[in-house]
């Protein structure tokens, strides 16, 4: 709780000092602080629901020792992305015609094509520190492997990968086995009894999400949203993210994320990119106060591919530059 109302006062939208009526859009600087509490209290929710203990922190700090020691001789790679830039010699594609698409999906898709709990990502995000005084941060891009079953059994891995190569996949599942390659550092390896989900997975892993766009919108609301709820893209887009870490959506639920996004506005299409995994995907962009969220879609299907957030300006107390990227996400099937 005591870092959570750090990073409140960090966001705080009315200083004492603007004057009686100070209701009005955050600055970059409370833009800045609340995507921190949400990234933390996201984080930290992450963390419960795997389960991760002190000796992963630990884990993640060896593997990053090693991985810099190993090329004793060369300069040290830092694992701080660039933040990823549309090709451009694309037509942007509007929203509205991306859902058609996957609606079109929807409908072929047979009755079997659902969605399943759990989720494949990688990622990475910033640890800022604030004053003179505050060491240049160490984040290891992670990968995570969630799966629950019908029978509410399941299976955890959270692998560290080599900063070096921030994209680079490092583990998957071939035949049901579970095979680390690269130099990728296992944090976190558990498999879970029937029943366990309902203690681990918590309500929103067993929510099942509507396919009417609509009332997702409403879940992403009560189950992620907080008391503001999703009313305006920025939260709409942190709350969508917590859900695909929950569920891998099929065909039907996908359609109804991208018809959402349509119909929500404030996304403006930036054309086609290269995401950090070498997929070609569609680049939709909401600029905010400071911070700049790039959501990416599967061009044909509309399935979605990664979520990346960027400062727009500089935020000198946490001594970050506008054009760094705060994090990214790449989810796979």
């Amino acid at each position: 709780m005591g870092d959570e109302l750090e990073l409140l006062r960090a966001a705080d939208p009315a200083p004492a000092g603007a004057g009686r009526w100070r209701d009005r859009p955050l600055d970059a600087r409370a833009e800045a602080g609340l995507a921190r509490l949400l990234h933390h209290t996201r984080t930290r929710r992450a963390g419960r629901r795997l389960m991760l203990r002190a000796e992963a922190a630990v884990l993640a700090l060896v593997a990053v020792v090693c991985f810099l020691l190993s090329d004793a001789g060369s300069t040290p790679a830092v694992a701080a992305p660039g933040p990823l830039v549309p090709h451009a010699d694309t037509r942007p594609v509007p929203l509205a015609e991306l859902a058609r698409r996957a609606e079109a999906r929807a409908r072929a898709a047979a009755p079997g094509d659902g969605p399943h709990r759990g989720s494949h990502v990688q990622s990475w995000y910033l640890s800022m520190q604030e004053g003179p005084d505050a060491a240049p941060p160490v984040t290891v891009p992670e990968e995570r492997i969630t799966r629950w079953n019908a029978d509410g059994s399941g299976s955890e891995l959270v692998v560290a990968t080599d900063p070096r190569h921030p994209g680079r996949p490092v583990i998957h599942d071939d035949d049901g086995h579970w095979r680390t390659v690269s130099d990728g550092k296992v944090l976190h390896r558990r498999t879970y009894p029937a029943g366990a989900e309902a203690q681990h997975g918590g309500l929103a892993s067993r929510t099942r999400p509507p396919t009417d766009p609509a009332k997702l919108r409403a879940q992403l609301g009560w189950l992620y949203g907080g008391a503001g709820g999703v009313r305006t893209v920025s939260p709409l887009l942190q709350a969508l993210s917590s859900f695909r870490g929950e569920w891998t959506p099929g065909p039907r639920e996908t359609a109804a994320v991208v018809r959402m996004l349509a119909d929500a506005g404030g996304l403006r299409p930036a054309g086609s990119v290269t995401d950090r995994l070498g997929r070609r995907g569609e680049a939709y962009v909401h600029d905010g106060a400071g911070l700049r969220q790039m959501v990416i879609l599967a061009p044909r299907t509309g399935e979605l591919l990664g979520l990346e957030e960027t400062f727009t300006t500089d935020q000198p107390e946490f001594k970050v530059k506008a054009g760094q990227v705060m994090s990214y996400e790449a989810w796979l099937p």
